[in-house]
């Protein structure tokens, strides 16, 4: 515990708060009047994730990252591959999961097996608390303070009924406090494949990006690497606006069809050319250098897709068409290596066990 005293007995011991080397220690009154013991919830957690074979989180200390339509994505792929998938949306004060995948307006029911999450697909489940709020206060905050929000993870955590599934994604919120906390220490003995750490290319979201990686190495949680996401704009230069300024009255005039059919008819081979422009500084070398500085795996970039963000909106897949022809291919070699991990992991493991 932070600023325990030397030879701490630990919060959940019988003698926290009142053995000889508690005297003094500023957690004192709080250990010795905290409940002792192993967290009940956590035998119920274990029994209920004992079908689900391999848990990711999705993370990152930096909010305005693209956590979500990385979870979201990547949930996408993993049914694309003909795994069965459940997606768990943590992120309590902003569940965004709903809408990037088209479910607004959904409700969940109970079953004599547990609360049933929400289907996009045969093989994709989603929970959040996105489902839980009427229309009428989808507008409405919640102010809930960190007790109700931890209970809402464990909750969903026992409580859910996902079957026999390969991956569940947990999407989490910025930070490393309370909800990030819970679903570590939660999940902590059902086995956790590792974290996905999410960022942007500037150094004052590696600041921040820095500390959840060292979050996750404290509380041992493995890194299974970082994607640099908005890793600049690029697109087809058929899909950029084109205007003109007026600097007399600094207006501008829209002449995208005069430039299209320009290029069409003095220059048609760069109607494929994308268009590619560095929107955040990453002079300082960006994820990749602090992947290795800090000893963690660099997973790729996956640039800034106006095409990419349409989906999300939509609540669609990127993989579906051949739309999101710049970052789809980004995000598909990430996710390749995301599975290759997990699996060579896994074959380690039961070779040990062989032997």
């Amino acid at each position: 515990m932070e600023n325990a005293n030397e030879n701490c007995p630990g919060p959940e011991s019988e003698t926290a708060g009142k053995s000889d080397s508690c005297a003094g220690c500023p957690n004192q009154e709080a250990c010795s009047t905290a409940p002792k013991g192993p967290d009940p919830d956590l035998v119920a957690i274990a029994e209920r994730m004992a079908t689900v074979k391999h848990k990711i989180l999705v993370c990152s200390c930096k909010g305005g990252v693209g956590k979500s339509t990385f979870s979201t994505q990547l949930s996408f792929a993993l049914a694309g591959m003909v795994h069965q998938v459940g997606l768990m949306d943590i992120d309590i004060c902003g569940p965004s999961i709903p809408t990037m995948l088209g479910l607004q307006g959904h409700e969940i029911y109970q079953s004599n097996l547990g609360w049933s999450p929400v289907y996009v697909e045969d093989n994709l489940a989603v929970m959040s608390i996105g489902f839980m709020v009427h229309p009428s206060e989808s507008d409405e905050p919640a102010i809930w303070r960190g007790p109700r929000k931890n209970g809402l993870i464990k909750q969903f955590l026992k409580d859910v009924y996902w079957g026999e599934i390969d991956f569940l994604v947990v999407d989490s919120p910025p930070g490393t406090s309370d909800e990030n906390i819970t679903i570590v220490q939660s999940l902590a003995h059902t086995g956790i494949d590792g974290a996905i750490i999410v960022t942007t290319p500037q150094e004052i979201s590696l600041i921040d990006v820095r500390k959840g990686v060292n979050f996750c190495k404290k509380i041992g949680v493995p890194v299974l690497g970082v994607v640099e996401n908005m890793s600049g704009l690029s697109q087809p230069l058929t899909d950029i606006k084109f205007m003109k300024l007026v600097t007399e009255t600094g207006s501008s005039i829209d002449v995208t069809q005069d430039m299209i059919s320009c290029i069409r008819d003095n220059a048609p081979e760069l109607l494929n050319v994308v268009a590619c422009s560095q929107v955040f500084d990453s002079s300082g070398g960006g994820a990749e250098r602090m992947c290795q500085e800090m000893g963690v795996p660099f997973l790729g970039k996956v640039p800034l897709d106006p095409q990419l963000c349409r989906a999300a909106e939509q609540g669609k897949s990127c993989f579906e068409d051949n739309k999101c022809s710049v970052s789809a291919p980004a995000l598909k070699s990430i996710i390749e290596k995301v599975v290759a991990s997990i699996k060579m992991k896994e074959d380690v493991l039961g070779g040990e066990e062989e032997d």
